[in-house]
């Protein structure tokens, strides 16, 4: 790749700008065709409409791929762009965390890439190139990263004369991918019903289409009215049918919304451990190709559903400085046994809970406030109930407080805490108990925080502090939160986190 030099993105970079915005003019042409569906003209009107809407886009997008430039630079990447008035910026390979490739659909077809530089800066300011070959794209990521890496740990002078040969990268090793079977089975975790939410958003947004007023009341009661004098007559049985085929397809599109989606987000999934990190790739319609060096998992996740920690099915996810479509949390395994998650691990320098652990819960004090708290909102509609409605609705809130009390004090069993030698673990949850583990060279600093509740009950909040992400222990008691303080705080100031990158960073 030609560096030092102004550079342009793919010369189809524009075609692919002008076709995405086509969508802009579907809402335009679909208006007019219900506007006009009563003159003979009317679809030549809205296809005219359609067609000066594309190019008007194509023109924009070809004047903005000519005034758009990058430049490849000696300590920095370097970008232009504006037609009316011009905007340069510069970011220093230093301040690039990662460099990821993404495809959606139609960049895909043209055989094209979208490059994203994660800077960390957040608010959408994270350099991008839209479009670059998928062969330049993966050239210049490599590019980037080892001027990075020049940056941040350069040449020694006595060995800056020397010609060595740079060493061969070992192959990529495939650490954990999902087929088709697998896909399936976890979208059957996934039941959703979005596409009747989706639908209704719809309706909303395009009720002027509709033959009639869908917020009319006096409609829908005359409407109802009619289909239940309908469903009346049909009998019992034939009620009945209908009730079941009805819920049968509700089932049915909740379960086809989940294959649907589990199939776009998560199709040819692979994991691969790289001389570089860890490189995920995955997608059907938009593909994204990232890689997480190892130096920057801060921390791990271990979640799963009420349901899947039934059948034994957990999902692995990296706390990275990085960023994965505007989260810290890269998922890495998004659907796989324990026994798959472990060398996952162990590849990223972290490993499970050991069943010998001093394991501490949170105090009881905190799990009575907690309990006396979230259960007293409900019980204050007791009184209200009991004078506007009849008596027996009044259980209704006591009910309520009842299951809240109940699940907050068996909930309290589940949450504790441990530190191993290198590791601060904690794990939550009743129904489907979530583990994160940091290490503890890794983390920045450690906080106690209390409430005026807390202050006076002997407990506190324990907040670690990640890089990336978030670390939370709630209602640890006053004297082991300072002895955790203490044990982490030896562990950070113990080593010099800037090798502890280095020394990951060329592992």
């Amino acid at each position: 790749m030609r560096q030092d030099e102004d550079r342009r993105t793919d010369p189809r970079s524009f075609a692919v700008g002008g076709v995405m915005a086509l969508r802009n003019a579907v809402l335009p042409m679909i208006a007019i065709l219900f506007a006009m569906r009563g003159e003979g003209y009317g679809v030549a009107l809205a296809l005219g409409a359609g067609l000066m809407i594309a190019v008007v886009a194509a023109v924009a997008q070809y004047l903005a791929w000519t005034r758009f430039t990058y430049r490849v630079g000696a300590g920095d990447i370097r970008v232009e762009q504006g037609i009316l008035s011009r905007a340069a910026r510069s970011v220093p390979y230093e301040r690039i965390q990662d460099v990821s490739l993404e495809q959606a659909l139609v960049p895909r077809l043209f055989g094209l890439v979208e490059v994203k530089f994660e800077t960390g800066s957040g608010g959408g300011d994270d350099l991008k190139l839209s479009y670059l070959t998928e062969a330049e794209g993966e050239a210049l990521r490599e590019l980037v990263r080892e001027r990075r890496d020049e940056e941040i740990a350069p040449v020694p002078a006595s060995q800056a004369g020397d010609e060595v040969a740079a060493p061969a990268e070992p192959p990529a090793r495939t650490l954990f991918a999902m087929d088709t079977n697998r896909l399936i089975t976890f979208s059957l975790f996934q039941f959703s019903l979005a596409a009747v939410a989706v639908v209704g958003g719809l309706t909303q947004q395009l009720d002027f289409l509709m033959p009639f007023d869908i917020w009319d009341a006096d409609f829908w009661r005359d409407e109802l009215a009619e289909r239940g004098e309908s469903i009346a007559g049909l009998g019992r049985q034939a009620q009945l049918v209908g009730a079941v085929l009805g819920a049968i397809a509700l089932i049915a599109l909740g379960f086809a919304t989940g294959l649907v989606r589990t199939f776009l987000r998560e199709w040819d999934f692979l994991l691969e451990k790289t001389a570089r990190g860890f490189r995920r790739r995955r997608g059907l319609l938009t593909r994204t190709d990232v890689v997480m060096p190892t130096h920057r998992v801060q921390a791990v996740k271990i979640g799963t559903g009420w349901l899947r920690y039934r059948f034994g099915w957990h999902s692995l996810n990296f706390v990275s400085l990085a960023q994965d479509a505007g989260l810290s949390n890269h998922v890495v395994a998004p659907f796989a046994r324990m026994d798959e998650i472990t060398p996952i691990m162990a590849e990223a320098g972290f490993t499970p809970s050991a069943p010998d652990l001093d394991w501490h819960r949170a105090s009881k004090n905190y799990r009575t406030d907690s309990i006396l708290l979230e259960g007293a909102l409900p019980l204050l509609g007791v009184v209200p109930v009991a004078i506007f409605a009849p008596l027996l609705f009044a259980l209704v809130p006591l009910v309520i407080a009842a299951l809240i009390a109940g699940v907050n004090y068996y909930s309290w069993r589940f949450r504790r805490h441990a530190l191993d030698a290198r590791q601060v673990i904690s794990v939550h949850g009743l129904l489907s108990p979530d583990t994160q583990i940091a290490s503890r060279v890794k983390l920045h600093s450690v906080e106690i925080a209390q409430g005026p509740i807390a202050q006076r009950r002997g407990y506190a909040t324990v907040h670690l502090g990640l890089a990336g992400g978030s670390f939370a222990m709630h209602g640890v008691p006053v004297q082991h939160a300072w002895a955790l303080r203490s044990a982490v705080m030896d562990s950070v100031t113990a080593a010099d986190f800037a090798k502890v990158n280095a020394s990951a960073s060329g592992a």
